[in-house]
């Protein structure tokens, strides 16, 4: 039996709406509209992509964008004074550096000096601790979409075995966080781990995040399996063939014959990233505006 195929833009397209009336309903209160900058450091074309999608998506849902942009070759001073210009900005409830930076500039010691409370990435040490200890804070995007589409498949998170293949700070570490908190029992694996397809294998929930084309073959899922394809990876031409450039990091195709859910590449993880990210922002700003007691 075929695997059924999570729809990631149907589920953000709700999560999207959601955001947009509690949106209105935040501006009625307060007499403030939430706002999200985004800093971008040099022209990379899927940088400026992704920042143009974000832009877009946060005045659907009546968030105010703030476009901020510095070249290339921008020192690291000239970043961490616009990161700190936001910090200050009353009328910028959160935001973000994207990533990655050019290669003279540390984005992790960068990313760092984004106030907590305006840290929508969820990646600064603090939002890092909080999410390590169970306390409240601002959740990672892409992790926290990941649990939103598991919850849409209605796989039960207690108690079930869960596997992250990728280890990153932005990804593979804050997911196993979040599995752990639902009561999953988690492994993560990774380019060194042994026996990759037989720890796979074991899975109930399968989350690969390593940015390997169609490494996930048949033989790493157990029948049955939620299976979750975080990458996204372009192919050659000659890679490709008749097919799309852009592969996950799990075999689609024959995957599909054993699993019993699905995401596919694109349209699966990606469009909850964005979607988290408006929740992330109008959280922001009611933590915000309760801090200065515009609401209570």
């Amino acid at each position: 039996m075929a695997a059924r195929i999570i729809d990631g833009k149907a589920v953000a397209a709700r999560a999207r709406a959601d955001v947009a009336r509690e949106v209105e309903a935040f501006v009625a209160q307060t007499g403030q509209v939430p706002g999200l900058a985004t800093v971008l450091v040099g022209d990379d074309p899927g940088s400026a992509v992704y920042v143009a999608g974000k832009q877009h998506a946060s005045l659907e849902v009546g968030i105010v964008p703030f476009d901020r942009r510095l070249p290339a070759d921008a020192s690291f001073d000239d970043v961490a004074e616009e990161l700190e210009r936001l910090n200050e900005d009353e009328v910028v409830s959160g935001m973000l550096l994207q990533l990655p930076v050019p290669e003279h500039l540390d984005g992790a010691e960068l990313t760092g000096m984004i106030r907590a409370e305006k840290d929508v990435d969820g990646l600064t040490p603090v939002n890092a601790g909080l999410l390590s200890l169970g306390q409240p804070g601002l959740r990672p995007c892409t992790p926290a979409g990941v649990m939103e589409l598991l919850a849409d498949t209605g796989v039960a998170l207690e108690g079930a075995e869960a596997v992250v293949v990728g280890r990153s700070n932005l990804f593979g570490k804050p997911m196993s966080q979040l599995l752990l908190a639902a009561n999953s029992t988690v492994t993560v694996a990774h380019s060194r781990t042994r026996d990759l397809a037989g720890v796979c294998a074991r899975a109930d929930v399968l989350i690969a995040a390593v940015g390997r084309p169609r490494l996930i073959e048949r033989e790493f899922v157990k029948p049955g399996a939620v299976v979750i394809d975080v990458g996204i990876n372009r192919l050659t031409p000659e890679e490709a063939g008749n097919a799309s450039g852009l592969v996950g990091d799990v075999d689609f195709a024959a995957v599909s014959e054993v699993a019993s859910a699905i995401t596919p590449v694109p349209g699966g993880v990606g469009p909850m990233t964005i979607a988290c990210l408006l929740r992330n922002t109008l959280q922001a700003a009611r933590r915000q505006a309760r801090a200065a007691g515009r609401v209570s």
